[in-house]
């Protein structure tokens, strides 16, 4: 105990809860009156494991708040450099190396900033001690070799990028750190002789994952192809990602340098093992390209092999008709009918069937679906068992034969009969929309609401929360809408969440100017007759807003509008004046992308026009970099300019 004199003492005993000391123990707090009051003394006698837990947490204490001050300075200097203060960063940095020697990101962090600053020899002395302390850092050896090429000494450069895989071949351990600095200045060439070198060296090492992928940045495309395919058929969960990286290099244009190689690679390997993998493989690449009978050549012959099921083909199905090639489609679908030994995939395979029919028969032909439709309930009945089966036929009664009344009479008897909650939510989705379609709007909203009741956590809850915002909207009830799209502007699906932002954007931005909402009304009305597939009537609609409301803020929407509906009806001229005229006088809109994207597109597939394509697809790339088009739009700007893409 201390011997200073105190003129209190309190003493407390307390069972001592300690697995090392059943003991008990005192502790004694002394109170020390002063002039500026109370100071606290606390002094602990007998358990000495207490003692020690003490110290063990002041301890813990300090290198928390120690840790956190150096987090917060690193934090502080790291602002510095982005901002260009580099200076600031110097001063701090090199406080924080003092204090940190064991902290290589910090002694990297000063380097550069010097750098920065053209202060290389001193750059070069930090980084030369460090080599020639106790401690082996030799991916420094790159570091250094990159500060020398900055001065363009490219001798000294070379010689300690040799040096650091000198290093690592006698040391392969090491590899981690100098191939990921070798990497970090695409210093590739060394990178690739590093990996391979050390994989000689211990061959319990495997770098063929980073020779690949920098095989491919090299533009080495063949070593590329036939690391990754190696790689699968190593190791067969390898596939997906491989498929990734191959999405890098591979287009929709089968004469791409790309997909030739790797197509060679697959088919040489198929003739040298009839492993499936490689039939796989080719049909993802022919799914690629768009050529679906290729496809579905690989699939058959994957299915003949191994005749396990027909999901894979099925899958097949849904792509190639999503791609609107029906022709191709509707084999892939005979395909499952013939070859299906279930009722349930035969089942799904005639639904197939009417899906493509409802796409491809003209208007004067839909008594011909009726029957059809009516000839698969006679061979599979009307239960929950056909019951997606069922939405479509309703789905086709209201909006193709205008028969709303049957389909919603349909529709609520069976939503009553014995379903899933995910059955009858869908149901019920089916019947809303049908009542929305009818204008029947607070019936609709009753059903959506019971959707979101009967399946909250699925994603389908809030697709029926979207469609209350759009219901309410087509009614004119434009706040209660916000108040669901706010809600949805963080949904877990990208889509959903990017549809209701998009309707939240529209309908404030044409509130604030028009406090009558004049035009808005009017623009939902329209919006509503485009939703019961209504087209013509739309597009008069629209045009009468575009003519009446000429300048004002809704303007944009109502030509991006037109121009999806002119080409849905095939005005391909008309929709073309359209994108061209909201690109003219909204080229800062955020619908501007939409309009350059869709633009493109109508170009490309439509009116034949590549180059204009093409044209209108840099200018995605150059101005408008934050838009969701812009992934796809720099990839089919480089398949029209004829690049490699890498």
């Amino acid at each position: 105990m201390s011997g200073r004199k105190y003129s209190k003492i309190k003493n407390a005993s307390f069972s001592n809860q300690s697995l090392t000391s059943p003991t008990p123990y005192a502790v004694k707090i002394v109170t020390t009156r002063t002039k500026k009051g109370a100071i606290f003394d606390v002094s602990f006698q007998e358990s000495k494991p207490y003692i020690y837990q003490m110290r063990s947490i002041i301890i813990l204490i300090f290198f928390f708040l120690s840790a956190s001050v150096i987090a917060q300075s690193q934090l502080l200097a790291k602002n510095y450099f982005d901002q260009g203060e580099y200076e600031k960063a110097i001063t701090l940095y090199e406080k924080l190396v003092r204090k940190n020697p064991g902290q290589l990101n910090l002694l990297k962090s000063l380097v550069e900033a010097n750098q920065q600053l053209k202060q290389f020899e001193v750059a070069e002395n930090l980084l030369i001690n460090k080599l020639n302390s106790r401690n082996i850092f030799p991916e420094l050896y790159v570091e250094l070799g990159y500060n020398y090429s900055l001065q363009d000494n490219d001798s000294l450069a070379n010689q300690n990028y040799q040096m650091a895989v000198d290093f690592v071949e006698r040391s392969p351990n090491y590899i981690f750190n100098v191939g990921k600095s070798l990497e970090k200045y695409n210093l590739l060439d060394y990178a690739v002789i590093a990996y391979e070198r050390v994989m000689v060296v211990n061959p319990r090492l495997d770098f063929n994952m980073q020779l690949a992928r920098i095989y491919g940045e090299q533009g080495n495309h063949e070593k590329m192809f036939v690391k990754y395919v190696d790689l699968i058929e190593k190791n067969p969960s390898n596939k997906n990602m491989a498929q990734r990286n191959f999405s890098l290099y591979i287009t929709e244009d089968s004469t791409n340098e790309g997909n030739i190689i790797l197509r060679k690679i697959l088919i040489r390997k198929i003739q040298d093992d009839p492993n499936i993998l490689f039939n796989e493989l080719l049909s993802w690449l022919f799914i690629q390209q768009k050529d679906f009978k290729k496809a579905f050549v690989q699939e058959k012959a994957i299915y003949k092999r191994v005749g396990e099921d027909l999901r894979d083909i099925g899958n097949l199905a849904i792509i190639t008709i999503n791609a609107e090639d029906y022709k191709n489609a509707q084999d892939i679908v005979n395909f499952i009918i013939e070859n299906s030994d279930t009722p349930e995939t035969k089942l799904q395979g005639h639904q197939y069937l009417m899906t493509i029919a409802l796409k491809t028969t003209p208007e004067k032909d839909y008594d011909k679906i009726e029957r059809q439709f009516e000839t698969l309930f006679e061979t599979f009945g009307r239960s929950a068992r056909t019951y997606f089966l069922q939405i479509d036929y309703n789905h086709f009664l209201a909006f193709k034969m205008n028969k709303k009344d049957e389909a919603i009479a349909n529709l609520k008897t069976l939503s009553e009969s014995k379903l899933t909650s995910y059955q009858e939510a869908r149901v019920k989705m089916e019947l809303a929309d049908i009542l929305v379609y009818d204008e029947k709007f607070n019936q609709a909203l009753i059903y959506y609401s019971q959707i979101q009741k009967k399946v909250e956590s699925n994603i389908l809850a809030q697709e029926a929360r979207f469609k209350v915002a759009q219901t309410s909207y087509f009614k004119g009830d434009f706040e209660w809408a916000l108040v669901q799209l706010d809600v949805l502007r963080k949904s877990t699906s990208q889509l959903i969440a990017n549809d209701a932002m998009q309707l939240s954007l529209m309908i404030r931005d044409n509130s604030m100017e028009d406090s009558t909402q004049t035009a808005l009304n009017k623009y939902a009305k329209a919006d509503l007759m485009a939703f019961q597939l209504k087209d013509n009537e739309a597009i008069i609609a629209f045009e009468e807003i575009s003519l009446n409301h000429k300048g004002e803020k809704i303007e944009d929407e109502v030509l991006l509008k037109l121009g999806e509906l002119y080409e849905k009806t095939e005005q391909y001229l008309k929709a073309e004046a359209s994108y061209l005229k909201l690109i003219e006088f909204y080229n800062d809109d955020i619908l501007a992308d939409d309009a350059h994207f869709r633009l493109a597109e109508l170009y490309q597939k439509k009116l034949q026009q590549p180059d204009r394509a093409k044209e209108l697809y840099e200018q995605i790339i150059f101005n408008f970099a934050d838009s969701i088009f812009f992934v796809e739009a720099r990839k089919k700007y480089r398949t029209l300019r004829g690049d490699e893409i890498n």
